[in-house]
């Protein structure tokens, strides 16, 4: 009887333990982009735009950059932020080729991301005209041979999700409560 009673509270304890970190596994995340990702384009475009399931800020002074074959590297006017929606005007130059959009954003739980949206141009980029360029930002400076290394990026799929640190927590309190009771049934 008494095994019983533990065991039905040990249930309802682990039940209101996965309830309460229901809201924690509900991380936020890229939802679309325009590009889209795998987006085979004729023609580049003036704006990107990304959109999030949560509300984001940017994570920092150059939150959004696309480069492509050759060292390409598009200049990317001021992002702005509408809720959880990020565009930016882009001026594109490069050869066709895969594109790679890389951005940086914090999200409203505090967490930061980064992550990368691929797409492909099917016609070179034409070169910039002075008069073309996004105002915001000032041009990019020409690449000479190669491109500096980039930092390794955190992706939401390269962290633990939080399901299996709540399971983890879950197992070393039932082990312990598992101890514990063996522990006075041996005094009594």
């Amino acid at each position: 009887m008494r095994f019983k009673r533990f065991g039905a509270s040990l249930l309802v304890t682990g039940l209101a333990l996965l309830g309460a970190a229901s809201p924690a596994l509900a991380h936020s995340e890229l939802k679309s982009s325009d590009p889209a990702r795998g987006a085979s384009l004729a023609t580049p475009p003036t704006q990107i735009k990304l959109t999030f399931s949560g509300p984001v800020t940017l994570a920092d002074d150059n939150p959004i950059q696309i480069t492509g074959p050759e060292n390409a590297s598009w200049t990317v006017g001021r992002a702005e932020v509408d809720g959880s929606v990020v565009t930016a005007p882009v001026q594109a130059v490069g050869p066709a080729g895969e594109y790679t959009l890389r951005y940086k954003v914090t999200f409203e739980d505090t967490h930061a991301a980064s992550g990368s949206v691929k797409f492909n141009l099917s016609a070179p980029a034409p070169a910039p005209s002075s008069q073309s360029r996004p105002s915001s930002q000032a041009p990019a400076p020409a690449s000479s041979a190669d491109p500096a290394p980039q930092a390794a990026e955190t992706t939401p799929e390269d962290l633990v999700p939080a399901w299996v640190w709540i399971v983890l927590a879950v197992a070393v309190v039932v082990a312990g409560i598992v101890v514990a009771l063996r522990f006075t049934r041996r005094k009594n």
